[in-house]
């Protein structure tokens, strides 16, 4: 077959509101998770120098702050922020929101 089908909802969260896909559908080189965020919710901070892995953040639904290196970004639906590798990076949440993070090598 030449290709993989899943729906997030039926992919139990591995984190509390986060529904990771990469296993679900086979991915080699593609991160991507679907976050149904609560209000309130708030990430680690991190970042993913050793792995080299840049990151899409497309905000759906809801509001949020994304903090860059320090920096913070205020999204609102409709949102796309690309991050780099070295960069770190945290989420929270002002009030229930919907992001999907899409993550590559």
């Amino acid at each position: 077959m030449s290709y993989d089908r899943a729906n997030y909802a039926e992919v139990e969260p591995l984190a509390p509101g986060m529904h990771f896909l990469r296993e679900e559908l086979a991915c080699e080189k593609l991160g991507l998770t679907v976050l149904d965020a609560d209000e309130g919710w708030e990430g680690l901070e991190h970042d993913h120098a050793e792995d080299g892995e840049e990151e899409l953040y497309l905000l759906v639904d809801g509001s949020c702050h994304l903090t860059v290196d320090g920096e913070q970004l205020s999204l609102d639906a409709g949102d796309v922020v690309r991050v780099d590798p070295e960069a770190t990076r945290q989420l929270s949440f002002d009030d229930e929101s919907t992001m999907v993070i899409a993550g590559a090598q």
